[in-house]
């Protein structure tokens, strides 16, 4: 029986990822309609808005990495949260393995044999895919020794080149502060399989890293401080003329503004752009403010205040909270962690809805339509509520992407 190819591309086209990835293997015909730009169009305008993802900690950790994940999106269609996906398989003993970086799909894992030698994977861990990350050969014994020893763990990130919807590139990023205004960067591209060590200014550099977990977004890698009202954004795929780092303010730095500011501050990505967002109180009304990071420049011009609400509906309901990210492809939603419910509130910014989601609960769908899992998330928050500094990452998203791609690997020469 011959199926018309248009009736086989309406059922394939409304299949999630998941089951495309097997499809595409089963048949040749199906692999030339799923590889074709046409069908990669239609099926993420028919998911444009649905998409597994995690959030996760930022501190050094081994694969338990998931403190609330989403799973059962229409796009990929998977009956497990991301972060339980995350697998690795060696041909040696691993002694230590931590993960130091994961975003759009792809993971940055640090691991350890048997015999003390370190090694660094960069990896898809839905196709089991794992691409070994060679040392420098120009890399000091020293610096061997402070990896083998945790000491570079927060200095590792990886940032990632996406075109029409799937990962093309990735660069892993090591970070060493070199003085008080210059810092070192040493980048491994997938597409050369080479080293390159770059120099670039910043001001205070030995402040702004080694403290924190960056935030990647767009091949741009952005760092808090615990001692400033800025933040440090570098492009890592942008051209440079001068190599200088973006020291951006935050929109409410000023003294009034900061004095009526209630939470630490902290980033999040939303809908393709940087976020942040904190609460105000001014004559007894306590409001919750979202802004846009626009430009990557250091006035008032590099943001763009795009919600601001009344937060009556939850306060009524004496719920503690403190703010945690935005949703990643939803900007109307903030995830609120709520210390007296012990659970996760979602706050709905367009219409002052919200839902609370207990940790002690079984799994519920949330406002996504994905169903809500947690992996020890009251822990965590307790763990980083009573962290001190004025600035913090509370977490960070590992969000799955919306099309198939395969783990970017350098040509042979």
């Amino acid at each position: 029986m011959n199926i018309p190819p248009e009736l086989t591309f309406e059922v394939l086209v409304r299949l999630p990822l998941k089951s495309l990835a097997r499809f595409r293997s089963m048949c040749k015909e199906w692999k030339l309609v799923i590889d074709s730009e046409f069908f990669r169009d239609c099926f993420m305008s028919h998911n444009s808005s649905s998409v597994s993802w995690s959030i996760i900690q930022t501190r050094p950790h081994k694969l338990t990495l998931e403190i609330v994940g989403h799973h059962g999106c229409k796009t990929w269609g998977l009956t497990r949260s991301p972060g339980s996906l995350v697998g690795f398989f060696a041909d040696t003993t691993i002694k230590r393995l931590r993960v130091l970086a994961c975003t759009d799909g792809l993971v940055l894992i640090y691991t350890e044999t048997s015999y003390g030698t370190p090694m660094h994977y960069v990896g898809n861990p839905l196709f089991q895919e794992w691409c070994p990350i060679p040392l420098p050969s120009y890399f000091y014994l020293q610096s061997v020794e402070r990896i083998r020893n945790h000491q570079r763990f927060n200095d590792s990130a990886l940032v990632i080149k996406m075109q029409s919807g799937a990962v093309v590139s990735y660069k892993v990023v090591w970070l060493f502060p070199r003085n008080s205004t210059t810092i070192d960067f040493l980048i491994y591209s997938s597409d050369t399989g080479m080293w390159e060590a770059r120099i670039a200014t910043c001001l205070h550099s030995s402040f702004w890293f080694s403290h924190h977990k960056p935030i990647a977004l767009n091949g741009i890698l952005h760092w808090l401080c615990n001692f400033s009202t800025s933040f440090v954004a570098y492009d890592f795929y942008g051209g440079h003329d001068d190599y200088a780092c973006h020291i951006i303010s935050f929109p409410d730095c000023e003294k009034d503004d900061d004095q009526l500011r209630r939470f630490r501050r902290t980033l999040s990505t939303s809908d393709g752009s940087i976020v942040y967002f904190n609460e105000f109180g001014e004559n007894g009304n306590r409001r919750l403010r979202v802004w846009r990071l626009v430009k990557y420049t250091g006035g008032p011009e590099a943001w763009q205040l795009f919600w601001e609400v009344s937060l009556a509906s939850v306060i009524e309901l004496g719920i503690d909270y403190f703010p945690v990210v935005m949703h990643p492809l939803k900007s109307e939603i903030i995830y609120l962690w709520s210390r007296n419910k012990k659970g996760m509130v979602l706050f709905n910014l367009r219409t002052n809805v919200f839902s609370l989601h207990k940790e002690s609960e079984d799994e519920t769908k949330c406002m996504d339509g994905c169903t809500l899992s947690f992996n020890r998330c009251s822990e965590y928050m307790e763990t980083i509520h009573n962290y001190g500094g004025p600035n913090y990452l509370l977490a960070s998203q590992y969000v799955l992407p919306r099309w198939l791609h395969r783990l970017p690997r350098p040509q042979p020469s």
